[in-house]
């Protein structure tokens, strides 16, 4: 399996998540730029795969400056601010940068040994979530709905909550996923449904705005989402669009399951009203693939995430388990 990013002949090389599903390409980054513009362009996305980002771009400017820390740390900052919620960038970045006084081999070897980790991270946060869906929901076979990516391409492997729906059809287990077109990008219905084609899982693509009629006609048995942070409380940002599935959800009485790795719970954060919700440009939402579909100058209210608070979510799953 190509993975989503990772390290070749002294660069970065993701997939281009910005072609998809028009054409598979792979990107070289050899620049700490470079990855920043991939990173806020979204050619590279996804928490984990953000995290194993941050690592990369401090082990790319190690090697550039050699011993000269304070050009490392400032190409560190650089790479953390890239985009604010995702907690893992900053994550990744931190890990590397500790391993600087080693010397920039020192903080290669610690981004490879994230970019390794990662998989093993991911099938068992997955794993135990599948497990847990399958206690809960008494149906087979199962009818799960998502919310933008959380499969191998938001991971340098595998996957979160598609994860879950990986183990569950080599089970036999899945019905059919329902998956979210996820506007403004279409992450759902570009990078989900062309990962649940791949794997040959039965889906189907919704809008957005239908999501809940869905979950009220009875076509869910369980929401799954990954998560970009979560507060010490339980309380999860992820893709805008996720809060109202929850709301839906709860009404309905649907399971709704985060699934994430343990390095996307942010510990000194009480609660979700301290997360910064990034907010995107104005033509994301006024135009779709260059064509304009708003009279020229409109303005856009066009947050990526939204926080769904603790109260209306079943379980975290990380790969410790269910999170307290």
């Amino acid at each position: 399996m190509q993975r989503t990013i990772d390290w070749a002949d002294g660069a970065v090389v993701i997939i281009d998540q910005t072609a998809l599903p028009r054409e598979f390409r792979l990107l070289r980054l050899e620049t700490v730029d470079e990855l920043i513009s991939a990173i806020q362009r979204l050619a590279v996305r996804g928490a984990p795969a953000l995290g194993a980002a941050g690592a990369l771009g401090v082990a790319l400017s190690a090697l550039r400056h050699g011993g000269d820390v304070g050009a490392v740390e400032a190409d560190a900052e650089r790479v953390a601010r890239a985009r604010p919620t995702a907690v893992n960038l900053g994550w990744g970045v931190r890990r590397a940068l500790a391993k600087l006084p080693g010397g920039p081999e020192s903080v290669l070897a610690e981004a490879k040994a994230v970019l390794d980790e990662d998989e093993r991270t991911n099938r068992q946060a997955s794993a135990n979530a599948a497990e847990l869906i399958l206690a809960r929901c008494p149906r087979r076979p199962l009818r799960l709905l998502t919310h933008c990516n959380a499969g191998r391409l938001a991971t340098v492997g595998w996957g979160t909550a598609l994860g879950v729906v990986w183990h569950l059809h080599e089970a036999g287990q899945i019905e059919y996923v329902l998956a979210d077109e996820t506007r403004p990008l279409l992450q759902g219905s570009r990078l989900t449904a062309w990962e649940l084609a791949e794997a040959g899982v039965p889906y189907r693509v919704l809008p957005d705005s239908a999501a809940a009629s869905a979950i009220a006609r009875g076509m869910v048995d369980c929401v799954v989402v990954g998560a970009d942070r979560i507060a010490a409380n339980g309380d999860v940002a992820n893709k805008i669009g996720t809060y109202p599935l929850a709301l839906a959800a709860d009404r309905h009485g649907v399971p709704f399951v985060v699934v994430a790795p343990q390095s996307t719970v942010d510990a000194e954060l009480p609660d979700g009203a301290g997360i910064v919700l990034e907010e995107r440009a104005d033509a994301e939402v006024t135009s779709a693939g260059g064509t304009p579909v708003a009279p020229a100058g409109a303005k856009a209210f066009n947050p990526a995430f939204d926080v769904t608070p603790a109260e209306l979510v079943l379980a975290v799953v990380t790969e410790h388990g269910r999170f307290p």
